[in-house]
């Protein structure tokens, strides 16, 4: 039986699924996934789809993330979270600055559930999820079984988590706990936040601040499907961010604590005058070129051949070889990006 996945990716993909299960708590998950696996078909949990490129039929089920609830746990030092993976990130961000409870405003506007943040590392404007990850709560999907990570036990780096290692298949985010210090120190590292007077900024400023620059430079996917930055920004060693500096002076660049330096993809896209660029129904987004779209019901292959064409200009130009950040899911599961793309 052939379900539809177009409504469940930003994308607007048409590929199909055999099953598709919404799970609103851990046990229709369990269900879900164990009957799954005792048909030996291969399962896919998603939360909004806002990360992911279908590729072609999933030969199997999708399992849609839906556990929700939060609640909060108030210490003399911090205010302590604990959110049912299944809840909107964004409306969550929201929600804990009207309760007062700052330390998110950087990641505003970030699509996706608050199960798929952990696994991602998601950042922004300077913020990481690691700052304020306190634990992610899974289950063991073989057996049930019930584990609590650690945030050091996440392995977080840049984009990265053990969800997208050991953990990727064996175990499922059910909720995620958070801790909000009560000492709040404002990041204005990016874009239009250095304007912004540390002294006297309110997180409610830094918040609108974050919400004004996405929605100008991003694509809302009701309008045009994307999946938000579709290539990660690369990170070189100094040495080679050296080289590229010498040549390119202008080239935005953020110095790493390793020594390796992060230079921003989009700026690179932009330097190969990709902007606006299309194959098929997809493009590079005009205003932010680390955006790819659905301009016009594009075709998994469309995005593909088009990520490919960015790829190969930018590393043409620079030596610098980007690498989605986007999830690629094949017919069974997950796929290497890079090596589809090359």
């Amino acid at each position: 039986m052939n379900h539809s996945l177009k409504s469940w990716n930003t994308f607007g993909i048409d590929q199909n699924a055999n099953e598709i299960v919404c799970a609103e708590n851990e046990q229709q998950l369990l269900n879900a996934w164990q009957s799954a696996n005792a048909l030996h078909q291969p399962v896919l949990i998603l939360g909004e789809g806002s990360n992911v490129l279908f590729l072609e039929t999933f030969r199997g089920t999708v399992i849609v993330n839906r556990i929700k609830g939060i609640e909060v746990t108030e210490q003399p030092d911090a205010w302590h979270l604990h959110v049912g993976a299944g809840e909107n990130w964004h409306r969550l961000v929201q929600h804990t600055l009207q309760l007062g409870m700052p330390g998110l405003e950087n990641l505003a506007l970030i699509p996706g559930c608050v199960g798929s943040s952990p696994i991602q590392n998601i950042g922004a404007y300077g913020v990481e999820l690691q700052r304020v990850c306190d634990y992610v709560d899974c289950i063991e999907l073989a057996t049930g079984k019930p584990q609590r990570v650690s945030a050091a036990e996440c392995r977080f780096g840049y984009r990265d988590s053990i969800f997208k290692h050991e953990y990727q298949d064996r175990f499922a985010i059910v909720a995620v706990g958070l801790r909000l210090t009560k000492h709040w120190q404002p990041v204005l590292t990016y874009g239009d936040l250095t304007r912004l007077d540390p002294a006297t900024v309110t997180p409610q400023q830094v918040f609108d601040s974050v919400c004004h620059m996405r929605m100008t430079k991003l694509p809302d996917p009701k309008v045009n499907g994307n999946a938000g930055s579709f290539f990660k920004n690369p990170v070189v060693a100094a040495d080679a961010a050296q080289a590229l500096l010498s040549q390119f002076p202008n080239a935005p660049h953020y110095p790493q604590p390793d020594g390796s330096v992060k230079l921003a993809a989009g700026w690179l896209i932009d330097q190969c005058q990709l902007k606006g660029c299309g194959i098929g129904g997809a493009a590079v987004h005009r205003q932010q070129a680390l955006v790819l779209i659905n301009a016009d019901n594009a075709t998994s292959e469309d995005i593909v051949q088009l990520a490919h064409l960015v790829r190969t200009k930018v590393g043409e130009k620079f030596n610098v070889w980007l690498e989605p950040e986007v999830r690629f899911i094949g017919q069974t599961g997950e796929v290497n990006a890079v090596e589809i793309i090359a």
